[in-house]
This record gives C-alpha cells, structure tokens and sequence, in this order.
C-alpha cells in the first residue's frame, strides 16, 4: 500500500487526505470500477457510503422516444438557407418540445450510525485522518480506535467496507432519502438476520414505471450481536463490521435470495488482494513527477488546491485524474458527473453531452495508457449505432450514421433540442466521437473491423447527405451546426460551419483509407476534394463558418470551429503553417464567456497543438486557480466550485501531456509547450500513435531525455517545439531547430527522421542551442 493509504505518511503524488470527514457529498471521497461508484464520507460517527452505478437514471418519458422524422422537409430548408434566409432553420423541427434524457441518480446510502453513548464528537479534529490511495482504489478513514476501510472491487464487482474499533453499538440503515429523490418512490425493505450478521436489501420503484433499482447488502460481523432494529440492524459489541454492497436497475422483481447469495463470502483482505492488481496495473502505467517539495506534497487537498502554482498540485490533480477517469469507465465512460452524485436534481441529467464534455473528458484515454477508457467508449458508440442510423434516416432521409449531442447511455436518438440549441443539426457528430477510438486503434495497432464498418457508414452519410453546392461549386453543408454557438448576424442553424467541414473531410478520407477496396471508395476521396476550404476572416482569424457574410461570435465557451487542430491535426504548424497561424489568431481573439471548465482546457489543448506554452499555460491557470476542484478533488463546471462536473479533473491529465508530447501515427513533438513554472520533471508510459511507449525527462538546465520502448517498426518525423540541438544515440546524428520562442507557430524544421524497430530502444537528449 502506498503512503496515501495508511495512517500516517504524507500521500506522494499518489494519493489525497483530508483532516476532517466530508460535510458535503461533493466532498466525500470516491471509488469506482466503471460499474459500481461510492462517495465516501468517512464520518466516524455517521458512516455514509453514496452508491451509484452506471446504469442508474430514471425514467422520464424520453426513454420511448425517437428522432423526429423530418426528413420530407430538409429540401425546402436548403433551398432557404441557401436562398438567404438566414432564419429558416429556426422552424425546422420547432414543433417538437425539448425533451431531457433520462437524468442520472444515486442509489441510496449505506448508514452506520454509533450511538450516542459511544460517540466521540471529538472526530474530525485531533487524530483523524481521512484518505485515499489513487494506486489501489483504498480509502481509509480513521480516528482514535475506529477505522474504516473501502473500496470498489474490480474483480467482484462489489463496494466493500470493513470498520473496526467502532464501539458497542451501531445502527446500519439502507437510506434511499438523498437530495431530490422524487417523493413518489415505491420503497420496501428486507432485513434476515443469519449466523454470523444480516442481510439487507432496498428497492426502490420509479414512480409512474414497471423498472425499478435494487440495492442488497451482506453484513457480517465478528464476535457480537445483531438484532433488527427500525429499518436495519443494530450491531452491539462487535469488533469488526465487513459490507459488501451491489445494486442493480431491472423490470419486475428480483430473487432476493440469489441477489444475496451471488455475493463474493471471502473476508475484507482476500478481497482487496483480488481488486489491487487489476487496478494498479492500469493506474500505475503512466505518471507524472514535476520534483514538488515534500512539504507541499504532504498538504491535504483542501490546503494545496490554495496553491494553484504549486508543482505538487499539478501532480496530485494529474495522478487524481487518472484515477478518476479510470474508475469512472467501464460499463460507459464517464458521464458529465463521472459515476458519482449525491444528488437526484444532477445538472443537464448527469448525462453524457458528446460535442464537446465526453472527449475532452476521455482525451488522455490512448496517449495516458488507459484503453479500459477507450473500450468503455468503445461500448457506448457500439451499443448505439443502430440508434445513429434512425436518427440519419429520420432527420435527413440518409443512409449512415448521426450520433446525439445528449444521451442517458441507454438510447441513441436524437430527441434533445430546441430553437437555441438545435442539436439536430449537428452532423459532425459521428466522425467526433470515433476521432477517439482511431487513436486508439493507432496506439495499439489494432484495427477493429466493427470501429471500420462505423466509419464507412459515416462515409454513407456524407455521400447521401452532400448534394447542394455554393456558387463557386464547392458543394454546400446545409444546414450546419456549430456547438453551441451562432453568427453574429444570422440564426443557430446556418451553412458550412467550419467543424463539419473537417468532420466531412477527416470522415471520407478516413474512411477510404481504411477500405481501399470499397466500390465507393473513389467517391469518398471525390467529395473530400469539392468540400469548401477553411476560410480565414477579415480579423485574420480561422472562421467558425466559412460562408459569406457570416460574422464571428468571438465570446463563447465552445471552440467547435479549431477541430481540424485538436484532436485532428490537420491544421498543424508543420505542414499547415499559414492556417495554424489563422487558428492561433482565432484562439487569442476567444473568450472564455462564462468560465466554464471544459471551455478553457479546451482552450490549453489547442494551444497546446499550436506550440503556444504561454497561452496553454494560462488556460489551465485559469482552472488552477479558480476554485474549480472539490476536497474530493473531483471539480466543478464553473469557478468557486458550482456545479459538481468531472470536465475538468479528467480533462486535465491530457492538457498537461498534450503541453509536453504530442504524436501521430508519423510523427512526434517533443516539448511543445513546456510550462515554464515547472523547469524540471518526468513523463513515463505515455504511449505514441507509432506505436511505441515512452519516457520523457526534462531538467532545469534546459536539456531532456526520451526514451522510446517501440513495439512495431515505424518511420518518424521528430519535431519540438524551440530551439534545440537533439543527439540520437542510436545512429549519433546530431540535427537543429531554429532558436525560437515556444509561442511561436512556424513550421521549424525536422529534428530527425528516426527508424524505429519493435523491440529496440531508443535514446534521444535535447539541449538547447
């Protein structure tokens, strides 16, 4: 066990504590298998574990519904917008009400009350510790002779409490009265009392509906007794008290007995020994030191996130994103909330809002070495792609595929809109959200034929969809969608918006290049070629839509428009300068609008692609430094920590690799936008599209080390991001960059074009000139 899991000891980079139990279920620490999830107050006096999982959300009507068909009457809005109605689309399926997905909810809480006779309202001062251990999953609460120990099993898929030295008597309660449960829930409980403790169950049945979710508990003590009492148990001289805890949605009833049964019978260390090497395995693959004070380390969270220029923060929120991310992906990546709330009323249903909040969240998934991220994505976009087809064929009378801008994880299709924000014009959403998966299909070099088919069927989509053309000949997308903006001078749904440009174009190249032999194939690469260019505005600026007439809306959280920088890479330094610079002059023209988390390290990955350290550096100080993160340091959406929201703390790892190393499947930056506040550190087990893993070494005399572990051969254009002279010990050539500021976007020159073989390691050093 690491440091941050015991009692004593400061927690490294690896873990966080806090002196005081969580007040706030915002602060309550967390734990998660991508199934199951459990916010952990650690309350020696009143024990609360939140559990959540995955598949909780209530029904609300908008489970049965389906895209609007609307189909028979796109032509005429073409021929509007086209005709300069700029308007047009405002009617384009108005008559249809917005409709929420089906919003996320916590389960219930497990409860372990001590008595008031053998309470010690001394806990949370003197003596008390609470923790969590980001490399085993642990979270560990103690004061005095009480301790409690927890964690989510990976291997049992199962929430596991152990609490020892609580004293001669406790109550245990299922507790379904969280905030905003709805009043109308169908409760029942069971309580049998057996040998050697109880077993507990709660169902709870959604008003006006045949699902309902099931909560079971096995408690097991040692020495004492249990008897019923009220809703639950009371457990009286005891030494030790073992939980285990599932819960399931389902229709109908369920057989208690088998519920219950189907609970792993093994003690609390046979189970952590089960759990601990499936999630330090994956946890412990990458890493970040930047050589903090271990004075500052040894901070609890609530005291270092009041140093936002701190090193050791920067680590802490790396490794507590990590670890977030991780435990919240697995049956689904993480929704807006991860897998956590404490709340019913969660903001925008705890959904997963796709056009922008779910890939920057699981951003760092390929290059961070976390694929149990990318196969939760993977499975969300799978178990939909039927739902995709019906909305392409409903909306747009097409073959292929359209995915949602909002779903409950449950249903696919487009439903969730409305004049301000019409969603259902977005076309770009499909090739969006598998620009993750090919990442990960080009870090491993696996290439799924389920991941080819969806792309092709993208493909379909632009084939059948491209049909109007502008005046130039270029052909026209109509109507077009720009998340979550608008022109200055016209309506939400327009023409050419600059991100289905680049999703058009990156979705029919892709697509034929990865199906060669497919009879369209030709086709794809000949609508490629007729989309519209990007256009550059009279500010000198990337355009957000490249039509004419339409003007910028500069302020505006969402930079939808600088898709073809991040992630795709196709407006690039190197081979695109004079467009990098007009996308560099559209991000410094950007306003933050209302400070919204994933707005601004959206902000830090783009100019991150865009060689400027400084102005990546300020974006994620804007995050740093705005009392974005909670003492569970899970963050918020907005400053001064509104509105809990998993944007930023699983966003930041990739801000902070993307500001130090950048790959494609050709190509590797290294240093691309250093942080000058940390002069030294070390990135290990970042894994490249080429193929290979990778340690990167940096010191405060200016030079680096990288270490390249490749595990297929591959041919490397090696770029960085200032002036440096880099030595490949393998074949001793020495190369240069011009001197230049790590703001600048010129192109620079190569560094070295390097031959990689699997197998065989390669050393490269880099000092400045």
């Amino acid at each position: 066990m690491t440091a941050a899991g015991t009692e004593a000891g400061a927690p490294g980079r690896d873990g966080t504590w806090e002196p005081h139990p969580a007040a706030r279920w915002e602060d309550a620490f967390l734990g998660g298998n991508g199934r199951h999830g459990a916010m952990v107050y650690g309350d020696p006096a009143d024990d609360r574990i939140v559990v959540n999982h995955h598949t909780l959300v209530r029904p609300n009507g908008s489970e049965h519904a389906r895209p609007p068909r609307l189909a028979d009457r796109l032509e005429h809005l073409q021929d509007a917008l086209l005709a300069g109605d700029t308007a047009a689309a405002e009617q384009f399926g108005a008559e249809h009400p917005l409709l929420w997905v089906q919003p996320f909810h916590p389960a219930f809480q497990t409860r372990v009350r001590r008595l008031p006779s053998t309470v010690d309202r001394r806990a949370g001062t003197a003596g008390y510790r609470r923790s969590v251990d980001f490399a085993t999953g642990e979270i560990c609460a103690s004061h005095e002779d009480w301790r409690s120990r927890v964690f989510v099993s990976r291997a049992d898929d199962v929430i596991v409490q152990c609490i020892t030295g609580f004293g001669l008597a406790v109550e245990l309660t299922l507790d379904h009265a969280l905030p905003g449960a709805p009043p109308r829930l169908a409760v029942g409980r069971s309580t049998a009392l057996t040998a050697d403790g109880a077993r507990l169950a709660l169902r709870a049945g959604y008003p006006a509906s045949d699902l309902a979710y099931t909560g079971v508990t096995v408690a097991r003590v040692d020495r004492g007794s249990v008897t019923v009492s009220g809703e639950g148990i009371r457990v009286d001289g005891a030494r030790t008290l073992l939980l285990l805890t599932r819960v399931r949605r389902h229709a109908g009833d369920l057989d208690l007995a088998e519920e219950w049964g189907a609970l792993p019978y093994d003690d609390y260390e046979t189970l952590l020994a089960r759990h601990r090497p499936l999630h330090r395995t994956a946890y412990e693959r990458a890493t970040l030191t930047l050589h903090a004070e271990a004075s500052e380390r040894a901070l609890p969270g609530s005291e270092l996130i009041r140093h936002p220029k701190s090193p050791a923060l920067l680590e802490r929120l790396f490794a507590a994103g990590r670890y977030h991310l991780l435990s919240a992906a697995g049956a689904l990546p993480p929704r807006l909330t991860g897998l956590w709330t404490g709340d019913w009323d969660t903001a925008w249903s705890g959904a997963f809002t796709t056009n922008a909040n779910l890939n920057l969240q699981i951003a760092s998934a390929a290059a961070a070495a976390l694929p149990e991220v990318s196969e939760a994505h993977a499975g969300l976009v799978r178990g939909q792609l039927a739902d995709w087809r019906d909305n392409a064929r409903a909306i747009f009378g097409v073959r292929g595929i359209v995915a949602p801008t909002h779903t409950d994880g449950e249903s696919g299709h487009n439903y969730h809109f409305q004049r301000a924000y019409p969603h259902h014009l977005w076309t770009a959403g499909a090739d969006w959200l598998l620009q993750p998966l090919l990442e990960h299909s080009e870090t491993t070099g696996v290439a799924e034929a389920w991941l080819t088919d969806a792309l092709t069927e993208v493909a379909e989509f632009y084939e059948d969809f491209l049909t109007r053309n502008a005046s130039d000949g270029t052909l026209a997308i109509v109507p077009s969608y720009s998340p979550e903006n608008r022109p200055a001078n016209a309506s939400w749904g327009s023409i050419n918006a600059t991100m289905d440009i680049a999703a058009a174009r990156h979705a029919l190249a892709t697509a034929a290049g990865r199906s060669p032999g497919h009879p369209a194939a030709g086709r794809w690469r000949a609508l490629a070629d007729r989309l519209p260019r990007y256009h550059v505005n009279e500010d000198g600026a990337l355009a957000e839509w490249a039509w004419p007439g339409l003007r910028e809306t500069y302020d505006h959280r969402h930079l939808s428009h600088l898709y073809p920088v991040w992630p795709l890479g196709v407006i690039n330094p190197y081979d695109t300068p004079e467009l990098a610079d007009a996308a560099h002059r559209a991000l410094e023209l950007r306003g933050a609008e209302n400070d919204s988390a994933h707005g601004h390290l959206h902000h830090a990955l783009i100019a991150a692609r865009l060689r400027d350290g400084t102005r990546a550096l300020d974006a994620l100080n804007a995050v740093l430094a705005g009392d974005f993160f909670h003492r569970s340091l899970m963050s918020s959406h907005y400053p001064s920590r509104d509105v809990y929201n998993a944007d930023a703390a699983h966003a930041l790892p990739a801000t902070v690799i993307e500001m130090l190393v950048q790959s494609t499947p050709d190509r590797l930056v290294l240093l691309p936008a250093l942080p000058a506040t940390f002069p030294s550190g070390e990135l290990r087990g970042v894994r490249t599209r080429f193929g290979a893993r990778m340690d990167l070494s940096w010191y405060d005399d200016g030079h680096a080390t990288v270490v390249l572990h490749p595990t297929r051969d591959a041919r490397v254009d090696v770029r960085t991001g200032g002036g440096f002279t880099l030595t490949d010990t393998a074949t001793r050539r020495c190369t240069e960059t011009p001197a230049e500021p790590p703001t600048e976007t010129s192109a620079g020159t190569p560094v070295a074009l390097l031959g990689l073989t699997a197998g065989v390691d390669r050393v490269l050093t880099l000092r400045p000139r």
